[in-house]
């Protein structure tokens, strides 16, 4: 290899690593971009789902709950009414 050669590979070698080099910052410059721009989303979202007043998964998830318990205590109240309507019933 001549030295012209050599001194081409060398240019080509060290245009090939700028250029990698180049396309690494731009994934990580685009990678930034990315976690910003879902940090605004999410931000944005949280605030309009407040103003329309949605109700969290836990929040749901916690009265359900409430609810069946209440249901149940309903269901062995009125079992429990049935028994006393029923002995007063029998006495009359």
């Amino acid at each position: 290899m001549n030295r012209a050669e050599s001194q081409m590979t060398q240019s080509n070698n060290r245009i090939l690593d700028d250029l990698a080099k180049l396309m690494t910052d731009a994934a990580g410059a685009a990678q930034g971009v990315r976690k910003e721009v879902q940090g605004v989303v999410r931000s944005q979202v949280d605030k309009l789902l407040a103003d329309v007043e949605v109700v969290r998964r836990e929040e749901f998830e916690a009265v359900k709950a409430m609810a069946e318990k209440a249901r149940e205590e309903n269901e062995r109240l009125a079992a429990r009414l049935a028994d006393v309507e029923a002995r007063l019933a029998g006495k009359v």
